[in-house]
């Protein structure tokens, strides 16, 4: 029986269809042609965050290889780790830049495709490795010096705005209880703000100090030394909501506390 000849126009199309939805899916998992990313990490080395305690060392060491995993993705991306204390601006003690390259596959073949796909696999899991062993050995460093008597967390805008210049994704990290404590500033340890509204206005008033900053809207994370049992006075709601406010005057859309 002769089929007809709107059949074989269909499966045409169909064939068609299919191939360009294949080279979108191959397209859309590729990072080659992303913006490279900028991760900030800003380690508390002050008196009040000890990492040698297990709950805050397993935390703190499953947060950097997941951020590591995230962000470490291809040639040009970029991490460093700053330590907060009271030289913070000075802090920087690790600054790596990702050299795997990850290849185009838009109409690669499926031979050719897996090929790519495992050269890039073994490289960037070297990479990867190497920046979470150095980045461990930076979380568990004693600060002994007399700059751990200040967390000068206030110091680390700057250098997120240094960062924002390049044009890449930023994303920042705060491994920290987010007790600012300057002499010669805001001392949570002593006074933190009294509720919500205290916090809020004091937020204002800092960020206008900074509005000349151009942080260009990077992705902030709280990650806190706490666990979820811990006190109010502790763990205390009203500081971190200060730092949320602090950064939304800045034009920081995307906080979070973890």
């Amino acid at each position: 029986m002769k089929k007809p000849a709107n059949f074989f126009l269909i499966a045409l199309i169909i064939v068609f269809l299919a191939s360009c939805g294949e080279k979108k899916t191959q397209k859309t998992e590729n990072t080659a042609n992303s913006p490279a990313i900028h991760t900030l990490v800003f380690i508390d080395k002050t008196a009040s965050v000890d990492v040698s305690k297990p709950f805050v060392a397993q935390k703190y060491q499953q947060a950097l290889n997941s951020i590591i995993e995230e962000n470490v993705r291809k040639s040009g991306d970029k991490f460093e780790i700053y330590y907060i204390h009271e030289n913070t601006a000075k802090g920087r003690c690790l600054s790596l830049t990702c050299r795997t390259e990850m290849e185009d596959t838009e109409g690669v073949n499926a031979t050719d495709l897996e090929a790519i796909k495992t050269n890039y696999d073994l490289s960037i899991r070297k990479e990867r490795s190497f920046v979470s062993k150095q980045a461990l050995a930076r979380l568990n460093a004693e600060n002994t010096s007399e700059s751990n008597r200040e967390t000068n967390i206030l110091a680390s805008l700057p250098v997120i705005a240094k960062a924002s210049e390049s044009g890449a994704i930023v994303k920042v990290y705060y491994l920290s209880d987010m007790v600012e404590s300057v002499k010669s500033g805001r001392d949570f340890q002593i006074k933190p703000p009294k509720d919500n509204s205290e916090a809020e206005s004091w937020a204002k008033a800092d960020a206008d100090k900074y509005k000349d900053l151009a942080l260009n809207g990077p992705d902030i994370s709280m990650i806190l030394p706490f666990e979820a049992t811990s006190s109010i006075k502790e763990n205390n709601p009203t500081i971190t909501y200060y730092w949320t406010k602090l950064f939304e005057n800045l034009g920081v859309m995307s906080v979070q506390e973890m």
